[in-house]
């Protein structure tokens, strides 16, 4: 079992991660930003964070770097459906700047899973 903190500007991918986390045994913590990401993280030990890299306020390329600095032995999966021009180079720049693993949007329950374990 895992803390995992779930961070998308979106509700419903927040909602849809937080159940399918939730059912495997995991503790779930959410942000709708980078900065309420760092926000929680400076309250609350988290083993692992899903980051989405398109957000309003704080970017996710930008809070992977904060956080690979600040807390190294938090695990980061990248997440993004590349915005509205499906640019994946996101995933590839979180990967660079130290996020452990990359899902490109959509992406299974078991994936999902598999990148909180591994």
């Amino acid at each position: 079992m895992a803390t995992v903190l779930v961070t998308d500007d979106e509700y419903t991918v927040r909602y849809a991660l937080r159940t399918v986390l939730k059912r495997a045994g995991h503790i779930v913590l959410e942000a709708c930003d980078g900065a309420e990401a760092l926000n929680v993280l400076k309250n609350h030990a988290v083993d692992v964070v899903i980051l989405d890299m398109i957000m309003p306020n704080k970017e996710g390329v930008e809070t992977t770097i904060e956080i690979q600095q600040t807390y190294p032995s938090v695990k980061i999966v990248a997440i993004s459906g590349g915005g509205r021009t499906r640019n994946l180079d996101f995933l590839a720049m979180a990967q660079t700047y130290g996020a452990q693993t990359v899902l490109s949007k959509p992406f299974t329950n078991e994936q999902l899973l598999e990148s909180i374990s591994t």
